[in-house]
């Protein structure tokens, strides 16, 4: 079975950064393409990063040049780092998979003084 399980998300002051962490199970991580997307209130989910299996970046428009996506292939797990967070980033954070279409529950990010 898989299971995709973000975590860290929370509240945050306005620049603030924020890590997530997403622990993957149930498929052969090492072999598959990693993603994190967000959806702002009332919008569509939208990329924010993926990363390929054997390392390769692609950056979204969502938080470009804010952001850097890794994964630790031993760990099974997919990271992302996000810095000077703005009350626009305020949205639910979903981990994916993209080659078999997984998505985790999403993690709430909240950036507001």
């Amino acid at each position: 079975q898989v299971r995709l399980v973000e975590s860290g998300g929370g509240l945050v002051q306005p620049g603030g950064s924020l890590t997530l962490s997403c622990a993957a199970s149930g498929f052969t991580f090492v072999k598959y393409h990693m993603g994190w997307y967000r959806q702002l209130p009332g919008k569509e989910r939208e990329l924010v990063a993926k990363i390929t299996p054997w390392g390769d970046r692609i950056y979204g428009d969502a938080l470009k040049g804010r952001c850097t996506i890794s994964r630790n292939n031993a760990a099974n797990t997919v990271t992302l780092q996000m810095a000077n967070l703005q009350p626009e980033d305020t949205a639910v954070y979903y981990c994916n998979q993209p080659d078999d279409d997984y998505w985790g529950l999403g993690t709430q990010v909240t950036v507001a003084s």
